[in-house]
């Protein structure tokens, strides 16, 4: 049996996503794409608490989690150099003005988008 080489295999990615739904979604989609290891968080203090712990190659950050923004989040990745995304149903409506450049993800999204984002977000230079 051949062994088919998935767009992001080995890669750990966070997911900072609060509703279920869509997370479960993401979730398989990031599955079906090869990742190594997918980690959620709901809240900006689950999220910061994951990324003082572990190494993520990437983050998929939705910009309102239960109506409370994530830039604590944001600025810690930023800091850090952990590339990222912000995923939100809202466009570019609400993003501050230095995030207006950072990779946006327009909820609901299929899974070719969110190929083509990490893919993006993971060759980038550091």
């Amino acid at each position: 049996m051949a062994v088919v080489n998935k767009p992001l295999s080995g890669q750990r990615i966070l997911v900072v996503e609060d509703e279920m739904l869509v997370l479960m979604a993401t979730e398989d989609m990031l599955a079906d794409l090869g990742c190594d290891a997918v980690v959620a968080a709901a809240t900006n203090e689950q999220a910061i608490a994951l990324i003082e712990a572990q190494h993520f190659d990437a983050v998929l950050l939705d910009l309102n989690l239960n109506g409370v923004r994530s830039y604590p989040v944001a600025d810690l990745l930023a800091a850090r150099g952990v590339p990222f995304a912000f995923a939100t149903s809202y466009g570019g409506n609400g993003l501050r003005d230095g995030d207006q450049e950072r990779p946006l993800l327009v909820k609901p999204f299929e899974c070719d988008r969110l190929e083509k984002l990490l893919t993006g977000l993971l060759s980038a230079p550091k």
